[in-house]
């Protein structure tokens, strides 16, 4: 399978590359220590016009594919894993589900910012205790004439805080099970009974936030439900599938950021009067982390040309995730290695891909749930 980049596709991934490294690589660990969303990198994304990437251009997005999405991902996450987090929230799963479920009138009203970066999208499902099984959900909507009203608490929602719209899941028949979860629009600076109970301290990627939220009898109009009741499982289910991809995407970058950084290193470190690079053991291992990464690089494209192509890719994004995300923390932690002693000071990157890169284990479904998910789909 060929995985050529299209010249379109080349011409994005420059631009948003040029762009990481003038303006977000110099300020990622500023960033990081003082644990600010910047909300100006990403209102230059939007002049940027990648916002929206995937998104029609009849909403405001770029009208690209899910791979150059993931080129994109890729290239953020390459210079800060935090702001890549919070734009692949922002696209996969605060924006992409409107624009695949939901009406006209829903399309304009919320997709239409999200795609131009007027503003941030969030997706709430995870909740304090459901742990990878996304399913068991406390928080419910019930009807109430014109209005639905939500009550519960979503736990580690990358950016909730900074949201213009959230897309919430929520059970709407406790006696239907899978069938009976349901997914609303909501308004965080608009309705009543939304909180942001907290915003989390992290081991890293802490310029994106990741926040608990309460719902208390928050009312919503009926025109907040995103497409048919009962519709929100389903809804879940082929949104993970571009999610997962998003995720090893950011991945890649990770590892990408990470390896470039020991690679520049270890030709201009010199030791014994030649460059450490010279030294089987870091040559070796420089290799090893190389190819790990364009392992990881190809399996993402492949799921993204896949997904492009209308096939099901549960398979294909579950594989990529599990081994980008894998890939994105062993070359990390061999880029510290590299660096000696330097690399686990602040002043050098690797440290920070390193912590960075943990999360893409456990985001979007663990490394052990994507085993479960790659056995089902094989037979096991």
């Amino acid at each position: 399978m060929e995985f050529e980049v299209p010249a379109e596709h080349r011409m994005v991934r420059e631009q948003v590359r040029e762009f990481c490294e003038e303006e977000i690589a110099p300020i990622a660990q500023e960033l990081e220590d003082d644990h600010r969303f910047p909300r100006e990198v990403f209102e230059e994304l939007g002049t940027l016009d990648v916002m929206g990437v995937p998104i029609s251009e009849e909403y405001g997005g770029l009208g690209g594919d899910q791979l150059m999405y993931a080129l994109v991902t890729e290239e953020l996450g390459r210079v800060s894993g935090g702001i890549g987090l919070s734009y692949a929230a922002h696209v996969s799963l605060g924006s992409k589900p409107i624009e695949l479920f939901g009406t006209e009138e829903q399309k304009e009203r919320w997709l239409r910012p999200l795609a131009t970066g007027e503003a941030m999208g969030a997706w709430a499902l995870t909740e304090p205790g459901s742990g990878s099984d996304a399913s068991d959900m406390d928080t419910t909507a019930e009807r109430d004439g014109d209005e639905w009203v939500l009550n519960g608490t979503k736990q580690f929602i990358t950016n909730a805080n900074v949201a213009g719209s959230i897309l919430v899941k929520a059970v709407t028949d406790p006696d239907e099970g899978y069938d009976g979860i349901s997914t609303f629009v909501v308004d965080p600076d608009e309705d009543d009974g939304f909180h942001v109970e907290n915003v989390w301290d992290k081991m890293g990627l802490n310029c994106s936030p990741t926040c608990e939220i309460r719902f208390d009898d928050c009312r919503l109009p009926t025109d907040r439900l995103l497409g048919a009741e009962g519709e929100g499982w389903k809804q879940t289910m082929k949104t993970l599938d571009g999610g997962r991809i998003s995720i090893a995407a950011l991945s890649v970058g990770l590892a990408q950021g990470a390896y470039d950084a020991a690679h520049d290193y270890a030709r201009e470190r010199e030791q014994f009067g030649q460059p450490i690079s010279k030294f089987d053991a870091v040559r070796d291992m420089l290799v090893d982390m190389y190819r790990k990464t364009e392992r990881a690089r190809l399996l993402t494209h492949k799921a993204a040309v896949r997904y492009d192509a209308g096939e099901r890719v549960t398979t294909e994004s579950s594989l990529a995730k599990l081994d980008a995300s894998e890939a994105a923390r062993e070359v990390a932690e061999d880029a510290v290695q590299v660096l000696g002693g330097y690399g686990y000071t602040e002043d050098f990157a690797p440290q920070r891909f390193y912590r960075d890169a943990k999360l893409m284990e456990i985001g979007e479904g663990t490394s052990e749930i994507q085993h479960l998910v790659l056995g089902r789909q094989l037979g096991l």
